[in-house]
């Protein structure tokens, strides 16, 4: 049995998306008989036999990650484009979805922590924006459903962007002239267009739109160049040392919880998903990050505590597969996850010019 098919054994003994440690071991070892890898054996560059592998393991990218209850239209990306560099829809008006998930920057800030109203600092790093929506839920901790519901979050969040309430943001939205045609145009069916959820079913469907065709996605597509010798043979190890094992689907990742430390205990305060479920067996576990432009992403894990991405191969081959790698799988690892970084559409992510404040628009508040 292939360990691709171990591995979706295991997951249909969690429907929830977390693979049990004891599966997650045994998938991992399929075909180790165990030895340790060895360092630097060359595999035969078996393309065709390979690309099929990666197909069935990751799938195919989409153009758009749909939502059933959330049609994606032109009108609603327009007006979510708006609303993502919004700075008013923050109490002191300097901070916007953009601030610190910047769409010319691969979707990050490139901070351990982002700086939040008044500079105060989030317990944890912020994620890419890039391909989120094709995630099984969203925060670290998976404790909104999708990228609607995390877009209401940081608005209120006191420590983000710190509006007080869901009606104080109204309150700036009807203020502003241009908003209201924008969002009736965007929501025609709502007798009352500007609400709280429309401004975040707003900025989803403008998210669900930011995915990032990748070189490794031309490859699946069956163009053979689209990956260097050393970025296949990088594709080659990421499969056959188990990274798979959580780093799976159409977003390399995104699709499952683990606990981080699955071998071996690692230094790690956060408890994690634990605190969503109340269930101690979630205590340090986490959401698989995407690895879709993890070489433009750093720094690494949910704390940013990581800055270089040949170290956090090591981390993760050492405490999530107990495997010991050398210096040339890192180094071909790495180059395989250069082939994972994308491009999207630069008129998509343009920074718009946004509507001017009309005479009723309340100031920026800086307490």
């Amino acid at each position: 049995m292939i360990q691709s098919e171990r591995l979706q054994k295991a997951r249909k003994a969690k429907p929830h998306g977390v693979l049990p440690v004891g599966s997650l071991i045994a998938a991992l070892l399929v075909g180790c008989s165990g030895e340790e890898r060895p360092e630097a054996a060359a595999p035969a560059l078996d393309r065709d036999a390979l690309r099929s592998r990666a197909a069935a393991v990751f799938g195919t990218l989409p153009a758009e990650a749909s939502n059933p209850e959330n049609a994606v239209t032109p009108a609603k990306v327009e007006l979510g484009r708006l609303l993502y560099y919004e700075p008013r829809l923050s109490k002191n008006h300097d901070i916007s979805c953009n601030t610190c998930h910047l769409l010319d920057r691969y979707g990050v800030d490139g901070q351990p922590t982002s700086s939040g109203h008044r500079g105060q600092r989030g317990g944890r790093n912020a994620p890419t924006v890039y391909n989120a929506a094709l995630h099984i839920a969203q925060f670290w901790d998976g404790r909104a459903a999708d990228v609607e519901e995390q877009a209401k979050g940081p608005v209120l969040n006191p420590i983000e962007m710190a509006m007080p309430s869901e009606e104080t943001v109204l309150v700036v939205l009807e203020s502003i002239p241009d908003y209201a045609p924008l969002f009736a145009a965007a929501f025609p069916e709502d007798e009352n267009p500007i609400s709280y959820d429309n401004m975040a079913r707003a900025i989803g469907a403008f998210e669900r739109k930011l995915l990032t065709p990748s070189p490794f996605d031309a490859f699946i597509a069956g163009d053979d160049s689209a990956l260097s010798d050393e970025q296949f043979t990088g594709l080659e190890t990421f499969v056959s040392v188990g990274c798979i094992a959580c780093h799976q689907g159409v977003a390399i990742g995104g699709g499952l919880y683990q606990k981080l430390g699955v071998i071996k205990p690692y230094p790690n305060e956060d408890p994690g998903r634990v605190e969503i479920t109340g269930n101690e067996a979630d205590r340090q576990v986490f959401k698989v990050p995407s690895l879709r432009n993890v070489a433009k992403t750093a720094p690494y894990l949910h704390d940013g505590s990581v800055q270089r991405l040949d170290e956090m191969i090591r981390i993760m081959a050492e405490y999530q597969l107990g495997i010991p790698v050398g210096d040339a799988q890192v180094s071909a690892i790495h180059a395989f996850l250069d082939s994972l970084t994308g491009t999207v559409d630069p008129e998509l992510i343009a920074k718009p010019i946004l509507p001017p404040s009309g005479s009723d628009t309340p100031a920026p508040d800086p307490s």
